[in-house]
C-alpha cells in the first residue's frame, strides 16, 4: 500500500474535483427535471438552498487553494487521512447520485411537497431520512481530510452541518403535516448517519 501512496496522492485532487463535477450536473439535472409550479402543493422557501450551499463550496474551495488552515503531518498520518478523504468523498458522491436518482422528479430546491408526493422509504432512504444532505457533509469531510485542512473542516462542522440539520428539519416538519406515517418512518431511520435499528 505504501509503495502506492504516491499514485493515490498524485490522483487525490482529479478524484475529489471529479466527483465534485458528477454532484453538480446531478444537480442540474435535477433542476431541468423538476415538476412545474402547477406540481406543487406546499412550499417553504428555506435560506439553505442551492444557491446558499454553492456559496459555502466556493468558500471552502479557497479554503483550500490558498492552503488556508493545512496541518503538515508525518506520512503515516498523512497517508491514514488521504485514504479516509478519499473514500468519504468516494462514498458520499455514489450516495449523493444514487438518492437523487431515487428521489426523481420529487426533488426540490426549497421545501416542497408536490401534488402527487409519495415519501420515499426504500433503498438508501430505509436506513437514512436525508442521504443528499448526509453525503455532502461526508465529502467536504472527505475533501477536508484529503488536503489536510484543518480551516476546511472546521467550517464544514461548525458551518455546513448546522445547516444541512437546519434544512432536514426544515422538510421533515412539512413531511410530518402531510404523511401520516412520517413520524413511524423518523423513529426507525437516522437523519444524517444511517440508522437500520428501530429506535423507542
Amino acid at each position: 500500500m505504501a509503495d502506492l501512496q504516491p499514485l493515490i496522492r498524485q490522483a487525490a485532487p482529479v478524484l475529489v474535483a471529479g466527483c465534485a463535477i458528477v454532484v453538480l450536473l446531478a444537480v442540474l439535472v435535477n433542476f431541468v427535471l423538476a415538476p412545474p409550479a402547477s406540481a406543487i402543493r406546499s412550499e417553504r422557501r428555506s435560506l439553505v438552498a442551492t444557491g446558499t450551499m454553492m456559496g459555502f463550496f466556493g468558500i471552502f474551495y479557497v479554503l483550500l487553494r490558498l492552503q488556508v488552515g493545512v496541518v503538515r503531518l508525518p506520512p503515516p498520518a498523512a497517508h491514514a487521512l488521504l485514504d479516509v478523504g478519499l473514500v468519504l468523498v468516494l462514498l458520499g458522491t455514489g450516495v449523493q447520485v444514487s438518492g437523487r436518482i431515487a428521489l426523481g422528479r420529487q426533488w426540490g430546491n426549497h421545501v416542497i411537497v408536490y401534488q402527487d408526493h409519495a415519501l420515499v422509504s426504500t433503498g438508501l432512504f430505509r436506513w437514512i431520512r436525508h442521504p443528499l444532505y448526509a453525503s455532502l457533509v461526508w465529502m467536504a469531510c472527505g475533501a477536508a481530510l484529503v488536503f489536510a485542512n484543518a480551516a476546511a473542516l472546521a467550517a464544514t462542522l461548525g458551518i455546513f452541518l448546522p445547516a444541512m440539520v437546519h434544512r432536514a428539519r426544515q422538510e421533515e416538519a412539512a413531511l410530518m403535516s402531510h404523511f401520516p406515517g412520517y413520524a413511524d418512518y423518523r423513529r426507525r431511520t437516522g437523519m444524517l448517519v444511517p440508522w437500520p435499528w428501530p429506535r423507542k
